[in-house]
């Protein structure tokens, strides 16, 4: 089969595209032929610097495709089930920038028949930390139609993945969606992944247009960028809101006036799907599914996330496409159904 690797750490160049034997499936786990793989910032972070102890590298946490093997144990799964896949090459060598990618059941999971190899591969890394992130706040655990019903969430960066994922999976909980944005071109994608409001944060009065759509403030701030926000944060959230953090943008540090913030009783939630327990994990599986199940989660320029496709020789571009920005989502066209 041919996998990308990397043998040492560095620029997108030290990819390469090489011939590898067919992995077998072991105990507890499947085998997917791949049909997309979705590119994230920490892939290219990763290849950057990090091996993990290993000798050759597959980058690559998510993707899409059908199962055509099955290790013994190996339950709930059989050859010609269509699946996404999720965490992929955490804790292992091998992700999903390649043709077949062998994973315990665990991070396998079911795609909907109407749902597309394109939405399966966006899915884990976006999809999963938005989940988390809107399930952080008080008395919500799960999300389904009705969950988030009576409540207002503020994303951050509407435009991004995590952003995207967090706008649709709120509204099709039945929140009141509020976003910032930096353009009139990224309200635009905003609004198509149904966000309500939209609020170009670098004119005007952000805190007094958001204030304008929640008198009372906003339950849940799901936020990429606290260092630059976290005053915008706490001057709309609720009282006993929570301000979910997933990122680092814009700077690795932010201080916390003490009296202002405790005076709210508000709560930070910090986000990291790689530390996430499985009880977690199979909950946002499970929903997530539910929602690609109802239609209520899609990807493309109707849905406000524009796809980039690439071959998988061009993983490197891919990578670097990522880490310079490109707006939308970037997928590796493995191969065709």
């Amino acid at each position: 089969m041919r996998a990308v690797v990397y043998r040492q750490t560095g620029p997108s160049s030290v990819l390469e595209v090489v011939d590898r034997e067919v992995p077998e499936p072991g105990p507890g786990e499947v085998r997917v032929r791949l049909l997309r793989a979705g590119v994230n910032p920490t892939d290219w972070k990763f290849r950057a610097g990090m091996m993990s102890g290993y000798d050759e590298v597959t980058p690559g946490q998510d993707g899409a495709g059908v199962v055509d093997a099955v290790g013994p144990g190996a339950e709930g799964f059989a050859v010609g089930d269509r699946v996404w896949v999720l965490l992929a090459q955490h804790g292992r060598a091998h992700g999903t920038a390649a043709e077949q990618v062998v994973l315990p059941t665990t991070r396998v999971v079911h795609l909907p028949a109407g749902a597309s190899y394109d939405v399966g591969a966006a899915l884990g890394v976006p999809a999963v930390t938005a989940h988390r992130a809107l399930t952080s706040g008080e008395d919500v655990d799960r999300l389904a139609p009705g969950a988030l019903a009576g409540r207002t969430v503020l994303v951050a960066g509407g435009a991004g993945a995590v952003g995207n994922a967090a706008i649709q999976l709120a509204r099709w909980a039945g929140a009141t969606v509020v976003t910032t944005v930096s353009s009139a071109e990224k309200a635009a994608l905003a609004t198509a992944a149904g966000a309500h409001h939209t609020v170009n944060y670098r004119v005007g009065d952000p805190a007094a247009e958001v204030r304008a759509v929640a008198p009372d403030g906003v339950d849940l701030v799901v936020e990429v960028a606290p260092a630059q926000n976290n005053d915008l944060d706490r001057a709309v959230a609720r009282v006993r809101g929570t301000i979910a953090i997933y990122a680092n943008n814009g700077g690795d540090e932010f201080s916390i006036p003490v009296r202002e913030t405790f005076s709210k009783n508000l709560r930070y939630q910090f986000v990291l799907l790689y530390t996430l327990g499985e009880d977690l994990l199979r909950a946002a599986t499970e929903d997530i599914t539910a929602a690609l199940t109802d239609g209520a989660f899609a990807v493309g320029e109707e849905a406000g996330v524009p796809l980039h496709h690439l071959p998988l020789e061009e993983t490197a571009a891919a990578h670097d496409a990522v880490e310079a920005g490109t707006v939308g989502k970037v997928l590796l066209r493995i191969a065709e159904e």
